[in-house]
This record gives C-alpha cells, sequence and structure tokens, in this order.
C-alpha cells in the first residue's frame, strides 16, 4: 500500500488524489510511541540537568509574586485555535472511519475561524509583542547542545536559565506554523471545490495534477497535526510543565517559578 493513492483523469493523465488514510493511525501510534519513550527517557535515563547559580537576591527582591507571562488576547488566540484545531480533526478523520455525518460545513467553518485566528496571531504577534522571543535564538541552540550532553552522561557547562519561552516550546512552535500553514493555505484553496456562501465554486482554477498536490500535501499536514497536538497535550499535562499550562489560563506564573526557570536578562519580568 503506497502513501499516495492515484486515479486516471478523463484525459489519461495519472495523477495524485489524496493521502492513504492509514497515514492517521500512523501519525496516531507515532504520536503514543514518542510519548512513551519520552516518558521513560525523562524517568530511567536522562541525567538531571543544572542550571546557573541562582539569582542575586536583589534581582529576586524586584520580581513580582506574579509575573505576566500571557495576555488575555494571546490566550483567547491559543484557546480559539485550539478548538478550530479540534473540530478540523474530528471532521476530517471521523467519516473515515465510518461516522457519517455532514462533516464537509463543519470543516470549512472551522477552517475559516482557524485562518482568522492566525491571522490575527500574526498581527498582534507582529505589532503588540515580542515577534521574535519565540523563534531560538544561539543562546537556545547552545543551550540545547549543553543539556543533551548533560542528559546523556557527558561533560558540559551547565545550561543558562530559559528566555520567555523554552527551546522546546520554540522548536514545537516552528514545526506547528509549518502544519499550520500547509493545512490553512491548501483548505484555503480547496474550498473553491466546494459551495459556500463566500467563494464561487470553481473546480477548474487548477489543473488536476495541481488539485491532487494541494490535496496530498493537505492530508499530509494534518494527520500530522494528529502527532502535535498529542505531544502538545502530554507535554501540557506534566509535572514540570504544567506551571506554564496554568499560564495559559491564568495569564501568570509564579515569582518562584520564574526564578528557577527564567533569566531575568533575557525576560524581563512585568506584573
Amino acid at each position: 500500500m503506497g502513501l499516495v493513492e492515484f486515479a486516471t483523469s478523463p484525459w489519461g493523465q495519472t495523477v495524485p488524489i489524496h493521502i492513504s488514510f492509514f497515514l492517521m493511525w500512523v501519525a496516531a501510534i507515532g504520536g503514543l510511541a514518542f510519548l512513551v519513550g519520552h516518558a521513560v527517557w525523562v524517568q530511567f535515563i536522562a541525567k538531571k540537568e543544572g542550571h546557573v547559580e541562582p539569582v542575586a537576591p536583589e534581582v529576586a527582591a524586584k520580581i513580582p509574586e506574579k509575573v505576566a507571562r500571557h495576555s488575555l488576547a494571546a490566550r483567547l488566540f491559543h484557546w480559539i485555535m485550539s478548538v478550530a484545531m479540534f473540530a478540523l480533526l474530528i471532521t476530517a478523520f471521523l467519516p473515515k472511519l465510518g461516522y457519517e455525518f455532514p462533516w464537509v460545513t463543519y470543516h470549512w467553518i472551522a477552517g475559516l475561524v482557524l485562518t482568522v485566528s492566525i491571522v490575527y496571531h500574526i498581527i498582534h504577534a507582529s505589532f503588540w509583542l515580542d515577534f521574535w522571543s519565540i523563534w531560538p535564538d544561539s543562546i537556545d541552540l547552545e543551550d540545547a547542545k549543553r543539556r543533551w550532553l548533560r542528559a546523556t552522561g557527558k561533560a558540559a557547562d551547565a545550561p543558562r536559565k530559559f528566555a520567555k519561552y523554552p527551546m522546546e516550546n520554540k522548536m514545537y512552535h516552528a514545526v506547528i506554523v509549518l502544519a499550520g500553514l500547509a493545512v490553512t493555505v491548501t483548505g484555503l484553496f480547496m474550498m473553491k471545490r466546494v459551495r459556500t456562501p463566500l467563494f464561487t465554486r470553481n473546480p477548474y482554477v487548477f489543473g488536476d495534477m495541481t488539485w491532487g498536490l494541494m490535496y496530498v500535501l493537505h492530508g499530509l499536514a494534518g494527520v500530522g497535526l494528529i502527532a502535535l497536538i498529542m505531544a502538545h497535550i502530554y507535554f501540557a499535562l506534566r509535572p514540570e510543565k504544567f506551571a506554564i499550562t496554568k499560564s495559559m489560563v491564568f495569564g501568570s506564573i509564579s515569582r518562584e517559578h520564574y526564578l528557577e526557570h527564567h533569566d531575568p536578562e533575557r525576560w524581563t519580568a512585568t506584573k
């Protein structure tokens, strides 16, 4: 069984039409295997890491009891995007499992909600937030190497404390951006093939080969999101990450968590 299914067009051309949907199970099982593997690694194999010396008392005294991490606007975006992504996955894959319902309408509505939320987030992050704070820098890359060496029992300098976002958050963000943009852009074009109040249906705007490749990319991004969302939920529920999860609900982290994990010189604490 191949990864992509093909068909013959009316003109005799062999074109891709969509991914093979066993990849849905590959993504789910692969995601589960990663979660189990990571939990075993952290619990039984990885060496404990250490940070640099504690923050100076005079600096720690200036840190507020609650450190603002996510604004209300950022939190609303996160939860709206989450609902939209879950709706997209449910409407995309439940019909493949035999559950029949008018999924196309719900799917494109959820897709539009996701698209609007992403556009809003790009604008919000570009003009009201520190746009580059979520992207890895040279310090993150150097410290990631240090953490890996120390986790595998090799000698290395102690990694420094994080800026606002830990390296794993930044890497996950980069991957989810690629998958999210792929599924969103292709999905918007694919709306030209269905009847909606927003677009005039025109399935001939692209040729069969282009449509086929678009469906394949859309499907690959979709199954990729299954594993990505599984990983996101797993890390959100891990005890050492739960303070970050709570900040996405309440907007802040405690002074103690900030001082233990974050560098005041890389992320200035505010109320």
